[in-house]
């Protein structure tokens, strides 16, 4: 399995390469080829807020994830105007919430972020059978061993230091959902990796999400992460609501004014 995901990694950057090459004007990276206007990319506060984001993960961006922080900076940049708290779950070293932060002037507004994670990985507890047949701990144990997952939780309160009223939560969902105090929250974000703690989140917070708050789901279009869009696809059929797919991997959901629970 890990020769597989490395040659598709691999076969990836070449494809990405080799369009940029070709057409200089095309977005190629991430999962995701484009020939439309990604002029945010020139954008100064999007600048900013991006290399916080690079910060937060040792100031070298491995990633490339431009147009999936965009995104993010949108909803959050929605969710400003919202009454409510922030709620991350599934905060790894902090690339996204860090460059929302940033982007909004934290300190300037009245409000907490609440970041919840176990900063060690996937709690194996919390894989669906469908997820462990996929491989998923598998993959979890390579991206510790890697680096790509944060091994502790000491750097990521370091990277978060700047700003008082980020809640660090360090655990597992859905046990430390308790420890997220807020009445209202205004914006989610769900990038845990397996269903079960994603829908266990959605479901705990949904009556506190007040009318138009954004839900970003990380995982939900990505390819070979088919449990976690069942699941909530599942999730919003119950709920009569509708995800978006986005060409990012994301999923955008929007709690639409006058729904109960």
């Amino acid at each position: 399995m890990s020769a597989v995901w490395a040659f598709k990694k691999s076969l990836a950057r070449i494809l990405f390469a080799f369009v940029r090459k070709s057409v200089p004007l095309a977005y190629a990276q991430d999962g995701l080829i484009s020939l439309h206007s990604h002029a945010f990319m020139k954008d100064a506060g999007f600048e900013r807020a991006y290399a916080r984001g690079v910060a937060a993960i040792g100031g070298r961006d491995l990633y490339e994830w431009h147009w999936r922080i965009h995104v993010g900076l949108w909803a959050a940049s929605i969710a400003r105007h919202l009454p409510g708290d922030f709620v991350e779950c599934g905060v790894n070293k902090g690339f996204l919430s860090s460059a929302i932060m940033q982007h909004l002037d934290w300190n300037s507004l009245d409000r907490d972020f609440y970041l919840l994670d176990t900063f060690s990985g996937l709690d194996e507890r919390f894989v669906s059978s469908s997820e462990r047949d996929r491989g998923v701990l598998d993959k979890n144990a390579r991206q510790l061993r890697d680096g790509f997952y944060v091994a502790g939780v000491e750097s990521v309160r370091e990277n978060f230091a700047q700003w008082p009223r980020a809640k660090i939560i360090q655990g597992s969902v859905p046990d430390t959902l308790p420890e997220v105090k807020s009445e209202r929250i205004a914006y989610l974000h769900l990038d845990m990796n397996c269903a079960p703690p994603e829908v266990a989140a959605l479901k705990a917070f949904w009556g506190r999400l007040v009318p138009g708050a954004p839900i970003l789901l990380d995982d939900y279009a990505y390819i070979g992460f088919d449990s976690q869009r069942l699941a909530m696809d599942e999730f919003a059929r119950d709920h009569g609501v509708a995800i978006c797919s986005l060409p990012t991997g994301q999923g955008l959901l929007i709690k639409p004014p006058g729904l109960r629970g």
